[in-house]
């Protein structure tokens, strides 16, 4: 199994029945939204309010706040993760940029997850190990595609690459078109020009 596949079984096994696996889909996202709008201290009740369960169908999928806020996490990123995928189509320039600007809005939500979660887990967890070893699994290939097919400078990799958009993700900023702006002025950076090739 690659790191990618292996994302969801990090938080353990999804239910296999219809309505168990309908629930625990509702809660992530509720969950998800919940956190977005109210921080990581939404409380537990809140989220299955707006999932539509009673807390008791909670605490059966989440025994506790952390087991909810770690499957909240490996889902965010193995959307993104999977988005690598649904990119790959496209031509490899735009399927490296698309899959950037998708991870900058993938760190704008996980950034309060992950520092609540290290109220719980060490840094080096294996949950964090294993999310990072799928995010390259996934990034990796988009930047070699696109190094082979000299539109993206091969004097880098996806690790400096990360550490850029991660750094331009962290600006202070209220508006997210700046972010966007800034961003598109780091990818120019890393686009080949015909003198790099």
């Amino acid at each position: 199994m690659s790191a990618i596949e292996d994302l969801p079984q990090l938080v353990g096994a999804r239910p296999k029945r219809a309505i168990a696996l309908a629930n625990y889909e509702k809660l992530i996202a509720a969950a998800r939204d919940a956190f977005t709008e109210s921080g990581t201290s939404a409380s537990l009740e809140e989220v299955a309010r707006r999932a539509g369960v009673g807390i008791g169908t909670l605490y059966r999928h989440f025994p506790n706040r952390q087991a909810l806020l770690e499957a909240v996490y490996v889902d965010e990123l193995a959307a993104l993760c999977a988005s690598a995928t649904d990119l790959a189509e496209l031509p490899p320039w735009e399927a490296l940029v698309g899959w950037l600007h998708r991870f900058v809005g993938y760190l704008a939500t996980k950034r309060a997850l992950a520092q609540e979660l290290m109220n719980y887990i060490d840094r080096d967890a294996p949950l964090f190990q294993n999310c990072r070893a799928g995010l390259y699994a996934a990034g990796e290939p988009l930047l070699e595609r696109a190094q082979q097919a000299k539109v993206a400078r091969t004097d880098t990799n996806l690790v400096e690459v990360i550490q850029m958009v991660g750094g331009i993700a962290n600006i202070p900023a209220s508006d997210p078109e700046q972010i966007d702006h800034i961003l598109e002025l780091a990818l120019d950076g890393l686009r080949c020009r015909s003198a790099d090739a």
